[in-house]
């Protein structure tokens, strides 16, 4: 037997961090929803948490626009990684992906990050909740059990507007069929004329979670969709005595007007307090690279320090959640309240996100 018939693998592993990509694939999944392909030019080995995200750093009108999205393929298939996403009236990236995003285009992402996944809270059985384009970290963990195999008994119940509106219809319909351990059941608000539709239509509720998987008191279940679809999982389950440990949820997407304006808001009020405190009571913040330095009040972000000096600190969502903002902490100790954009192992290294870390005394910070 020839002992040098295999090859060692020499690509790279996937971190967490700002990596270029190239659009390989457009795939149109429904009438507004598309799949993005990418693929690293040397290769790369992408492997994640399925249920984890990516933050897109994309070009737009002049300006650089960051967008996180959940990940829909799975890191059994390691070579590449997909987004799934939805065109939204009025969303400026949704909309500008849907009608510029081709095979061949180049772009940068930073990722994956995230806490919502599949690996971390392990279950002999599963329950996935999704509404609308909620569905794609839960393709991805299902797309990660199928594939390997694993002995996971899986129930994923997803709704949709309309039959034409169900995403990854086909790729469910596949899965249900190959293997006993993937039920599935799609729930359609309604149905438009000439749509044949013959299964649950309404909303979901208690009765026919019931209906569909009578021990759902055992799984542990995850869910994603909008707020209104995740607050009504939530009640049904809290209604019943369900364990809300073993709940999980994720939810996430770009930072509202009334949120930036209240940011806004904040920094000038900050702005404000400053200047009212006496010198001794501010703190100082400093970035070696750039070798500034600036005075802040209590309870000032790193983030808004930077931005007092004209520093760009790359920032998506404003609240912890995808990442983008990541920095190393050289110095002093911050209060850092984010919302899983930060690895346990990120942390213990001394980065932080900037938007979300409050300095507890002087900081030098490496930007």
């Amino acid at each position: 037997m020839n002992t040098n018939a295999f090859e060692p693998v020499t690509t790279q592993t996937w971190t967490n961090g700002r990596h270029a990509v190239r659009c390989v694939k457009v795939i149109q999944e429904t009438w507004d929803v598309k799949t993005f392909c990418f693929m690293a030019e040397q290769p790369v080995m992408f492997f994640f948490k399925p249920g984890q995200f990516v933050t897109l750093e994309l070009m737009i009108e002049e300006q650089t626009v960051f967008r996180s999205y959940t990940i829909s393929s799975s890191p059994s298939v390691p070579y590449s990684f997909s987004i799934t996403v939805k065109q939204v009236p009025g969303g400026v990236v949704s909309n500008w992906l849907h009608a510029n995003m081709r095979e061949g285009m180049d772009l940068a992402v930073h990722g994956p990050v995230g806490q919502f996944n599949c690996i971390d809270y392990p279950g002999d059985k599963a329950l996935f909740l999704s509404g609308g384009v909620g569905i794609t970290p839960m393709m991805s963990m299902a797309r990660w059990y199928f594939d390997t195999n694993a002995d996971v008994d899986m129930v994923f119940v997803h709704s949709a507007r309309t039959p034409e509106d169900i995403i990854f219809r086909r790729d469910l319909e596949n899965m249900t069929a190959r293997i006993p351990n993937f039920k599935l059941s799609i729930i359609c608000e309604r149905y438009e004329s000439g749509q044949y539709w013959a299964g649950f239509r309404g909303f979901l509720n208690h009765a026919m979670l019931q209906m569909i998987a009578p021990d759902f008191m055992e799984r542990e279940i995850f869910c994603c969709g909008p707020t209104p679809y995740m607050r009504a999982v939530k009640a049904i389950l809290e209604n019943v005595g369900y364990d809300m440990a073993h709940y999980h949820e994720e939810s996430f997407g770009a930072t509202p007007e009334v949120v930036q304006e209240q940011v806004v808001q904040e920094a000038e009020e900050a702005a404000e307090l400053a200047d009212a405190l006496c010198s001794s009571e501010l703190l100082t913040v400093a970035f070696t690279q750039s070798d500034k330095s600036v005075k802040i009040a209590p309870g000032e972000t790193v983030h808004a320090a930077a931005a007092k000096l004209g520093l760009h600190i790359p920032k998506a969502c404003g609240m912890g959640i995808c990442g983008t903002c990541k920095v190393k902490c050289l110095e002093g100790e911050v209060e850092m309240n984010h919302n899983g954009g930060i690895t346990d192992e990120d942390a213990e290294e001394g980065y932080i996100l900037s938007c979300c870390s409050v300095p507890k005394g002087n900081v030098v910070v490496e930007f």
